[in-house]
């Protein structure tokens, strides 16, 4: 499975963020993580702080990769247009949040984009990730 991996604005900062919401690994080490505990899959990462960037791999995912796990950290809560995006790509796609949003601030609450995707995994920092990629493979096969 090709698997596109978006991290949104912020993400790169994983490793000097409070640890207490994020965990200690970097993005990179997680990146790495997903790597090794899926060797089946050819993952591609991206990040970006940058809205548009982001909507400009999500419209470019169709017909290059079979599925999507996407961070769009901060963006979760205000982008209409990831969200808009995301609709577009008709393929199996997972948000996914280090932190628990549910237990933090009220605007943190609500996902515009969760609802644009297949599934929504929040709280469990890098295993949210790797839960994803599981979940991908549980519901939509490992048979490409």
């Amino acid at each position: 499975m090709k698997i596109l991996v978006i991290h949104g604005p912020n993400l790169n900062m994983l490793g000097q963020r409070e640890e207490s919401q994020y965990g200690v690994l970097t993005m990179t080490q997680i990146d790495n993580l997903m790597a090794t505990s899926f060797p089946k899959h050819a993952f591609t990462f991206f990040q970006s702080n940058i809205e548009g960037d982001i909507i400009t791999q999500l419209q470019g995912a169709s017909g290059s990769f079979d599925a999507i796990i996407i961070n769009p950290g901060g963006y979760a809560h205000s982008s209409v247009a990831i969200r808009d995006a995301l609709i577009l790509c008709k393929m199996p796609k997972i948000e996914v949040h280090l932190s628990n949003i549910a237990s933090r601030e009220d605007f943190r609450h609500r996902s515009l984009t969760a609802a644009a995707c297949d599934g929504y995994i929040s709280g469990f920092r890098e295993h949210s990730y790797l839960a994803g990629v599981f979940l991908l493979e549980q519901r939509w096969g490992t048979n490409k």
